[in-house]
C-alpha cells in the first residue's frame, strides 16, 4: 500500500508556490550537496547518499516524476506537486501548494529513510510545513 508525505507551502514559507522544475532544481541540489560532503571526507558518498536518477513518463509531463534507483536496497519516490483549497476561519479561502511524496507499495525500508531526509530538506529549504509518512508534523516556518 502507498503511503504519502506532504510539504505545504503555508503563508509564512519562504514561497507560496512552487513547480516541479524548482523542485527537480533543489533535487539537483540535494544530489550535489552530498556529492561534495563526500569530497569533503574522501569517500564516494554521493551515490551511496541518495542512489536515484529523476525519470518522467509522458502523461505526468508538469505535474509529477519518480525517483528511480538500481541499487537493489531501493526501488523508488514518487514526487508531485499541486494545490489545494484551504477554508479560513474568517471564511476566506486560500490556494495551498504543497509537495506530495509518495512510496509505492513496492518501496522498501530504505526509500522511506531516504524520503523522509529529502522531504526535510525540501521542508526547511522552503520553510514550510512537512506532514511525515506516519502522519506526525514538523514545523519550519517562523511561527508567531
Amino acid at each position: 500500500m502507498a503511503v504519502n508525505a506532504y510539504i505545504k507551502l503555508v503563508p509564512s514559507s519562504a514561497k507560496q508556490t512552487v513547480t516541479i522544475e524548482e523542485v527537480k532544481e533543489l533535487f539537483k541540489e540535494y544530489k550535489n550537496n552530498t556529492t561534495k560532503t563526500g569530497n569533503q571526507i574522501g569517500w564516494e558518498y554521493g551515490e551511496s547518499a541518495f542512489p536515484y536518477e529523476i525519470k518522467e513518463t509522458v502523461e505526468a509531463q508538469g505535474k509529477w516524476f519518480y525517483l528511480h534507483s538500481n541499487d537493489d536496497r531501493y526501488f523508488a519516490i514518487l514526487i508531485g506537486v499541486d494545490q489545494e483549497t484551504i477554508r479560513k476561519e474568517e471564511g476566506q479561502e486560500l490556494e495551498q501548494t504543497y509537495i506530495q511524496v509518495t512510496l509505492p507499495g513496492q518501496s522498501t525500508y530504505g526509500d522511506k529513510g531516504k524520503a523522509n531526509e529529502f522531504c526535510k530538506y525540501l521542508a526547511k529549504k522552503l520553510q514550510g510545513e512537512l506532514h511525515l509518512f506516519n502522519e506526525r508534523i514538523m514545523y519550519y516556518y517562523p511561527r508567531k
